[in-house]
């Protein structure tokens, strides 16, 4: 069976996490995948780091720049997670950009993604209309591709929704990632839609990062995603963030698992 189909049958209400690679290292990358999964997640969403996160608000950027700057690459992300494999099983998620998967090469980089366990991608900056550029290789590999359902996508949500694999993303927000206060949009009425049409998992992610938040959001889904919240904690702690952020996911597994 697929390995993120499985996770959510074994967390019906997912927590995912989201952190950037090698912030602060590769190491300390490593040892908080597998805290995270120890305190409960679902899936772990990774980040490959690149100069021009489009998607992303200020945390994240950051993230991207310090992990650049320590001289983290594609090939060294892979190699880590091969290390991670001996530790842990939880279901890994890319997420990235068009231009770091071009220039590894597409087909290499799917190949890359069976051979550690790498089972979806998310590419923000890759329109539901264009997604064929990475589908075959993806497919034959074996890699879901993850889509993004935003609250703008309007007439699109069931055309989006119809072929996803994995999980459906659901932009909470409009803008770019990072913690918000309040989240207005109506997230019902999307994942009513989306459900018209498929029976793939439903997340939510953009702007959560409290308990209440995570556990409304998985009220009306199958589960919260959160990233800005966690790299803001590494960001602060740097290699003495590993026990922190275990303590943030397990609350907010038990605020997610106990809706």
């Amino acid at each position: 069976m697929n390995k993120i189909k499985e996770a959510f049958q074994k967390h019906p209400k997912a927590f995912i996490p989201f952190i950037t690679s090698g912030d602060p290292d590769l190491e300390t990358t490593k040892k908080l995948i597998v805290a995270m999964a120890e305190a409960g997640a679902a899936v772990v969403e990774l980040g490959i780091p690149f100069s021009d996160p489009v998607a992303e608000g200020e945390v994240i950027q950051a993230a991207n720049m310090r992990a650049l700057s320590k001289g983290c690459t594609t090939d060294k992300i892979f190699d880590m997670i091969k290390e991670v494999r001996t530790l842990t099983d939880v279901p890994l998620v890319f997420l990235t950009y068009v231009n770091p998967i071009f220039t590894y090469g597409v087909e290499k980089f799917y190949t890359k993604c069976e051979e550690v366990g790498v089972y979806g991608t998310i590419v923000p900056d890759v329109p539901f209309e264009e997604k064929a550029e990475l589908l075959e290789a993806a497919t034959k590999h074996g890699v879901d591709i993850i889509s993004l359902i935003a609250p703008t996508s309007d007439a699109r949500i069931k055309m989006i929704a119809k072929e996803a694999t994995g999980y459906v993303y659901v932009v909470s927000s409009l803008g770019v990632t990072g913690v918000r206060s309040n989240i207005t949009t109506d997230i019902g009425a999307i994942v009513e839609q989306i459900r018209e049409v498929t029976d793939t998992p439903v997340a939510i992610g953009f702007g959560i990062s409290t308990p209440e938040q995570a556990a409304a959001m998985a009220k009306v889904s199958d589960g919260a995603i959160v990233g800005s919240a966690i790299v803001k904690i590494v960001g602060e702690h740097g290699k003495d963030s590993v026990e922190p952020v275990r303590e943030y996911v397990k609350q907010m597994v038990a605020a997610v698992e106990g809706v």
